[in-house]
């Protein structure tokens, strides 16, 4: 019976965090994250701001709780996207997990915006943002690499003058990969968040309007670009 109390308190102490993190979102959606004040937060709580403080000490603490929260959603909908194609070719499942982020985007653009739009003043995201926001790009490397043990994976012509990069690239990210292979990953890991941005932020207005074969093509050029084969 001496841990009910402590159970209680660590039960409101849940409640009351996803309930500031779920304020924060609003105030996001409705002024962007630029404006994210604490004491705002706290007054619709009806908090005092002192109160506020003992969960989140400032607001780039709960900036940061905010950015690994949607880093870890986004991650989680493009994991189950390629858990339900597992059996598919790399092509296949390197489009489910493009689409998937396209998907979760568009349904969460405040949070995409907060991940990958313009960066906060003053914010500087610390390292323990890197997992969270690792997980779709790690995802998209385990599909080349059992691409390439397929084998799957076509060798890429690399620019004498970019090789050096490429294998600074290569020994940070996929050690294992060819750096050839790596560079292609990385231009295509900005693209696919470049086609994801122009449709989020309106940018494909009056120029592209059946979007969703427009990005499927656009995406699968991504995965042939980086070395991907049809039934590799």
């Amino acid at each position: 019976m001496s841990n009910t109390p402590q159970g209680a308190r660590a039960r409101a102490r849940i409640e009351v965090t996803a309930a500031i993190k779920e304020e924060a979102g609003r105030r996001l959606a409705a002024e962007g994250a630029a404006k994210l004040s604490l004491r705002a937060v706290a007054r619709e709580l009806g908090m005092v701001s002192s109160a506020l403080y003992r969960y989140f000490p400032s607001r780039d603490d709960l900036l940061t709780a905010l950015i690994i929260d949607a880093y870890d959603s986004l991650g989680e909908r493009a994991e189950a996207a390629h858990t339900g194609v597992a059996d598919a070719g790399p092509v296949r499942r390197w489009v489910a997990v493009c689409e998937a982020v396209r998907g979760w985007a568009l349904a969460r653009p405040h949070e995409y915006a907060l991940i990958y739009g313009s960066p906060v003043p003053g914010y500087s995201a610390p390292q323990s943002t890197v997992p969270a926001a690792a997980r779709v790009g790690l995802l998209l490397i385990g599909i080349v690499r059992d691409a390439r043990r397929s084998p799957g994976l076509t060798p890429l012509p690399l620019p004498a003058e970019l090789r050096p990069e490429a294998e600074r690239m290569a020994a940070d990210l996929a050690p294992d990969l060819p750096p050839e292979t790596v560079a292609a990953l990385v231009a295509a890991w900005a693209q696919l968040y470049g086609l994801v941005g122009f449709e989020v932020f309106g940018q494909f207005h009056r120029v592209v309007e059946d979007r969703e074969p427009f990005f499927r093509h656009a995406v699968t050029g991504l995965a042939h670009g980086v070395g991907l084969r049809e039934g590799g």
